[in-house]
């Protein structure tokens, strides 16, 4: 049975919450520092959370103008919720507030799995078309 999911925008999240979802996306980089993981949430451009009951699920994090360009920084969906379109409706909902604007970039690990989700959003992978990207971290 699927639970009641509810999608709200907001960037005041509780950090316990935030915590979870990032460490169990086994990202440490943002979640080994919390008061920089609570900023860049409250700074980034639009951000959109999935709840059950009290539970935040999953997340969209956009930073950008939002004139010119849409970066989607982060998408995240617990894994004990996955597989159940909450990615694919974060997705989805983000797309239409940004229909307005022509660059809509993100950068992600490069799997079979990453691949098909974006593709099926209609995301071209840079490597297959005529733009090059570049990154230095």
């Amino acid at each position: 049975m699927m639970p009641n999911i509810k999608y709200k925008e907001e960037k005041e999240l509780p950090l316990n919450a935030l915590l979870t979802l990032y460490n169990d996306a086994g990202w440490t980089a943002y979640s080994k520092n919390p008061e920089m993981l609570v900023n860049a949430i409250k700074n980034s451009h639009f951000v959109l959370t999935a709840w059950v009951n009290n539970e935040l699920i999953g997340l969209i994090r956009v930073v950008g103008d939002g004139f010119t360009i849409a970066y989607i920084q982060d998408v995240l969906v617990l894994k004990a919720y996955k597989r159940r379109k909450i990615g694919t409706t974060l997705m989805t909902k983000t797309l239409e507030k940004f229909k307005h604007i022509r660059q809509k970039v993100l950068l992600t690990d490069d799997t079979i799995e990453t691949r098909s989700f974006y593709e099926t959003l209609g995301f071209k992978a840079c490597d297959k078309g005529k733009l090059v990207a570049f990154i230095k971290i």
